[in-house]
């Protein structure tokens, strides 16, 4: 998966409003997890780590076992794993650069407020996956309705057969209906005596209603009533009147909330008090609420497909931009939502339903649809109202599945959705179609054919695969027959086109309804790195069964080279020190050996400490020049070498000469009758910026002569005159003179011809 580095990028507002039913008005947008998010210059993420926990290695004999064994796998991943970014963020929150830090273990993530240096940091770490922003997501608000006239039982609960289902005692006793909305009216006359109570069943993530449920928009209201709702108000207009409720709201008394506010809410479901070991999960969630981010944005997909694993189906209302294609958003288009569409009671599709297929994986969206025109159900303040829309849809979808599993609570979530997409009454074009899905949910039918129906489950795993360009990736796909199924199940693979990728499915077809088949996937090395939601099909007859696996595609494991400095300047006889530094790439944990080369031996000797970096770290490099070495520019080139990868960086050095002198004598030559004296100019010129004096001398006079300097010593710039007095005994001929000057521990030397007549 492409890490996403969201530094100064991560801003607020990253997400226009969205809606899924009832129309919606702009409000205020949430700071972020705590009012904290607030300071000057940070921004809200969600840090993903890399390690995610499959939940299809997840099985125990029962539903409520499951849920138990999860939640417990998922805590403790979280913990394992999150010591390191919780670490970091603790320390940075001490120098002032991070606001808020939230676990969240159902996605094994943390959602940060910080400043975008550690948005940066973090995305360096190789424990993490990607960063995103964590955005903001406007509610569906609500407008008071006026009631209508009474029927027995409203004509929405009829068109979905759940009255026949109540003939037979299954009314939603025993079973208990979620939602993820703007908060439910607890006191309304048809739910107060519904909701479970306590504190886990009521979570409002905002703080502003911590303990009593409370919905001042309203629509929550409305879409507990179709789940839940009595008769109280002289008609039948809840689905499974029998059930509990239980309520997260997520959105604010503005009527916004934010990715991690859902996150956090989907947590709480599989855990409400905080004890994995009581089984106080719901059966069902219902989300009338999307996003409005265009194609497929999987932010929630570890959410639902936990969900999934627990057995709880996230059904979510499809949304409400038709009639064009491809316009039901996520997380509604998500393979693990169970996305539902808005008809009326007649079963003619409304055209503001929004349409498939599915930008995640081109799958029929929405998968089911049900009634969402003209729909009776609670309002504010004890009251009713009529309302449209697929945030009245998915209720009903959530209220069946509530029937249905209080005659079977044991249903994994491929079976509950198997049956309703079997049994639903077909609308529109014969088949699956992209506006009505498999056909409006019928209640009876579905409860017939988990009893008698053979059928068979599909799962797959792992639900998540990680490979390069190139590399390849194995599935295994078990298939398992229910209700006395013994038929040959085919399986085909979908998600991937030829250039992409190739693949082969052994054996082709599961034999006798119950067995194993493995999946092998090789990539292609021209494919792009991202996240490819596959389909796995099985088939048989007339009865197709999808399971949907991840396939992460990561660029190969590298590593990045910096220096630090790029550029250093030295007196010749010193040396000069580069930090190399080394930041693994995509899990890379290789050898990184260093080498250096530009320069000529003649200017530098140089070393690594160490010469070989392991993964992620640093090394010295150290350029030794020799007091000799030519002032002046060099370009240098430091490798680092990996296996067949290699990558170089340029750096420079500045040599610059010693500190010393110069030293000249003019004239070259003087000549001089014996028992005279020649005169010499001895000039110096301070060199690096020398100021230490030169002391002069001379050697190689002729007998009978003598040398003096005036000045001498003289300056490190300067001048002195050298007189050489010769004398009658002077012999005649021609003498070469040797001037040394000397500053310290530097030396230099002139020479002069001195000729004597």
């Amino acid at each position: 998966m492409k890490r996403k580095v969201m530094a100064a990028a991560l801003v607020t507002a990253l997400v226009a409003p969205a809606t899924a039913g009832l129309p919606v008005a702009a409000s205020p947008a949430e700071a972020g997890p705590t009012a904290s998010a607030g300071r000057a210059g940070m921004v809200k993420a969600i840090v993903v780590l890399r390690s995610q926990l499959n939940p299809s290695t997840v099985v125990t004999p029962s539903r409520r076992q499951r849920q138990v064994a999860l939640v417990r796998a998922l805590r403790a991943r979280a913990a394992a794993d999150q010591t390191g970014v919780l670490g970091l963020l603790a320390r940075r929150r001490a120098q002032g650069l991070v606001a808020d830090a939230v676990p969240l273990w159902v996605v094994n993530a943390v959602a940060v407020v910080a400043q975008p240096s550690v948005i940066a940091e973090l995305a360096a770490r190789p424990d993490v996956r990607e960063i995103g922003p964590d955005r903001t997501v406007q509610a569906p608000p609500s407008t008071v309705g006026s009631s209508t006239a009474d029927a027995p039982v409203e004509p929405n609960v009829e068109a979905v057969n759940a009255p026949a289902l109540w003939s037979l005692g299954l009314t939603g006793q025993g079973t208990v209906v979620a939602t993820m909305d703007t908060g439910v009216d607890g006191s309304h006359p048809e739910l107060a005596a519904s909701w479970r109570g306590g504190s886990n069943s009521w979570y409002d993530p905002n703080g502003e209603h911590p303990a009593v449920p409370t919905d001042v928009n309203g629509h929550g209201t409305a879409t507990m009533g179709v789940m839940v709702g009595g008769s109280a108000g002289g008609t039948s207009i809840g689905v499974a009147p029998g059930a509990k409720w239980i309520a997260v709201k997520i959105f604010n008394d503005r009527g916004s909330t934010t990715t991690s506010r859902i996150h956090l809410g989907f947590q709480w479901l599989l855990d409400p008090d905080g004890n994995p070991a009581t089984p106080d999960a719901p059966d069902v969630v219902n989300n009338s609420w999307s996003g409005s981010i265009g194609g497929c944005n999987l932010d929630f997909q570890p959410d639902l497909r936990n969900l999934r694993a627990a057995g709880i189906m996230p059904v979510f209302s499809a949304g409400n931009y038709g009639p064009d294609p491809s316009t039901v958003l996520s997380p509604a288009n998500n393979p693990e939502a169970l996305a539902v569409g808005a008809a009326d009671d007649a079963g003619v599709i409304d055209p503001s339903s929004s349409r498939g297929p599915s930008a995640c994986d081109q799958a029929i969206a929405p998968r089911l649809s049900a009634p969402g025109v003209g729909v009776r159900t609670t309002d504010l303040y004890g009251g009713y109202r009529d309302a449209s829309g697929t945030s009245l849809a998915a209720p009903h979808v959530a209220g069946v599945l509530a029937l249905l599993l209080g005659a079977f609570p044991d249903l994994n979530a491929d079976r509950q959705q198997g049956a309703l997409e079997s049994t639903a009454v077909d609308l529109g074009e014969l088949g699956p179609d992209n506006t009505y899905g498999y056909g409006r949910v019928d209640a009876l039918a579905a409860y017939q054919w988990l009893s008698t129906a053979p059928d068979f489950s599909v799962m797959a795993s792992p639900s998540e695969a990680m490979t390069v360009p190139g590399g390849g990736v194995t599935y295994t796909v078990a298939i398992a027959g229910v209700n006395g199924f013994a038929d040959d199940v085919a399986l085909a693979l979908g998600g991937l086109s030829g250039t992409q990728a190739t693949w082969t499915i052994t054996p082709a077809a599961v034999a006798g309804g119950t067995g194993s088949a493995r999946v092998a996937v090789t990539t292609a090395p021209t494919i792009a790195a991202g996240t490819y939601p596959l389909t796995l099909t099985a088939t048989s007859g007339g009865l197709s069964r999808p399971a949907v696996v991840l396939l992460v595609v990561t660029a190969p494991p590298d590593f990045g080279l910096a220096a630090t400095p790029t550029s250093a300047s030295v007196v010749a006889g010193s040396s000069a020190c580069y930090t190399m530094g080394v930041t693994g790439l995509n899990g890379f944990t290789g050898t990184v050996a260093m080498s250096l080369g530009g320069v000529p031996d003649t200017v530098r000797t140089a070393s690594f400490s160490p010469s070989v970096v392991v993964g992620s770290g640093s090394a010295t490099l150290t350029i030794g020049t020799s007091g000799s070495a030519p002032p002046g520019t060099y370009a240098l080139t430091v490798t680092g070498t990996s296996g067949s990868t290699s990558h170089s960086i340029g750096i420079t050095l500045v040599v610059t000469p010693a500190p010393g002198f110069s030293l000249t004598i003019s004239p070259s030559s003087a000549t001089v009758l014996r028992g005279h004296t020649a005169t010499y100019t001895v000039s110096t010129s301070a060199v690096g910026g020398s100021t230490g004096a030169v002391a002069l001398s001379t050697a190689g006079l002729p007998a009978g002569s003598s040398a003096s300097f005036t000045p001498n010593p003289v300056s490190a710039s300067g001048a002195s005159t050298l007189r050489v007095s010769t004398t009658n005994r002077t012999p005649r001929g021609t003498f070469t003179m040797l001037i040394t000057g000397t500053s310290g521990s530097v030396v230099h030397q002139a020479t002069a011809t001195l000729v004597v007549r």
